[in-house]
Order: structure tokens, then sequence, then C-alpha cells
């Protein structure tokens, strides 16, 4: 149930969009200078990862930033939601 009710959140937050590395870039930036509540670093390194694996150089340069703040078990949660989120999207 967890699961379905991220999914449903992350999509809400595109508003429909595709998926492009810039917007999941900016979803990053969102989380991580909590824009719309608490700072996430988590989510923050998540949305970085895909929008690099996506293509977005500016995500890697933030992904390895803001990972100096994190723990590794904050990094590998991070690094499992993002593997999550690509397979069922």
């Amino acid at each position: 149930m967890a699961r379905f009710d991220i999914q449903q959140a992350d999509m809400a937050i595109l508003g429909g969009q595709t998926a492009t590395a810039d917007i999941l870039f900016q979803m990053g930036l969102d989380s991580a200078s909590g824009r719309f509540g608490a700072t996430d670093l988590v989510s923050a390194h998540k949305w970085f990862n895909i929008a690099a694996l996506k293509g977005n150089r500016e995500a890697v340069l933030h992904r390895k930033e803001i990972s100096g703040e994190m723990t590794r078990e904050d990094i590998a949660e991070a690094q499992r939601s993002a593997r999550e989120w690509l397979s069922t999207h």
C-alpha cells in the first residue's frame, strides 16, 4: 500500500507531465531546499539520481554535494527508491 501512495504522490508532483531530466532535477532542488515542506535529502538524492541517469549533468553535482550530508543508510534508501521509481515509470 505504501508504494502505491508514494507513486501517486510522485505523479501528482509531475502534474501529468512527462518526466524529463529537467523536471526531475527541479524536483530534486525542491526536495533539497524544502520548498514544499521540510527538507528531504533522501528524496532530493533520488530525484537527482534519476535526473542524472536521464542526462542532466547538474544533477550529478548536486547529488554528490548532498551525499556528503547523508548517512550511508540514507543514500542506500534513496538509491532503492530511485530504482523502484524507474521500474514503475
